[in-house]
């Protein structure tokens, strides 16, 4: 089950975190897998040097012409997983608009920009598998995350809207929103107990998760098993979206 062999992946943001378990997970179950980064070239190898079968590609998403040139190193791919986002806490009315554009161009613009370029290579060969890498924010009203949430319900409503466009070509796409999650990204945060503390306890399971309770419903979703899956969406928060 859940064989990938033969298969290539492409997962943006994946030098880390829930990204790099992602990659890891596809490569360990036979794919061969792209790695990027936006910032650094040597952290991009460095992830790479753990992931079997992997490609290392630095690439900045907030850019157009970068995703024509991650096209060209790339080729076409059948999973792509958008997983690469930006993250800044602000009060809602504190965002600049370099902030703004920053955040929303990355979430929602390159997202729309990947699908449209991947998509057809997955629809001429009559099989493909995308996943969005969403949010509990999209669900949840936290006072310094107000803009991410926006932007990741608008990548969520991408989904339903392409989800019957593609699925006559063999192409599933599908939305994973992961919870609080102990991850480079919020390492410093958790770092006060009291805080960790306050978190934990707002999650009916009693825990915050980690990569590795994120990466196996991804892997469902880009298998041959997870074929009847399409513009769906599976919260994985512990219960916190509760």
């Amino acid at each position: 089950m859940f064989d990938l062999k033969g298969k290539t992946a492409l997962v943006t943001g994946s030098t880390q975190g829930i990204g790099f378990e992602i990659a890891r997970l596809l490569s360990k179950q036979g794919a061969k897998v792209f790695v990027t980064g936006a910032r650094s070239e040597k952290k991009c190898i460095a992830a790479s040097e753990k992931i079997p079968n992997s490609v290392p590609v630095r690439v900045n998403l907030v850019v157009p012409e970068e995703i024509d040139r991650l096209y060209e190193v790339t080729g076409d791919v059948d999973i792509l997983v958008l997983n690469a986002s930006v993250q800044y806490k602000r009060k809602w009315d504190e965002f600049s608009m370099d902030e703004y554009d920053i955040q929303m161009n990355c979430n929602v613009k390159s997202s729309y920009l990947l699908i449209k370029k991947y998509a057809e290579g997955m629809k001429n060969r009559g099989w493909g598998r995308i996943v969005a890498i969403g949010s509990v924010n999209q669900y949840n009203q936290h006072l310094e995350l107000s803009l991410y949430g926006v932007s990741k319900a608008a990548q969520m409503k991408m989904v339903q809207n392409f989800a019957p466009i593609l699925a006559p070509f063999g192409v599933t796409i599908n939305n994973i929103a992961p919870g609080a999650i102990e991850t480079p990204r919020n390492a410093e945060a958790f770092e006060d107990v009291t805080f960790k503390k306050k978190v934990s306890d707002s999650i009916p399971c009693g825990y915050i998760g980690k990569p590795e309770d994120i990466s196996p419903a991804v892997l469902l979703l880009c298998s041959e098993e997870g074929r009847y899956i399409t513009g769906s969406e599976i919260i994985i928060d512990g219960g916190m979206h509760l």
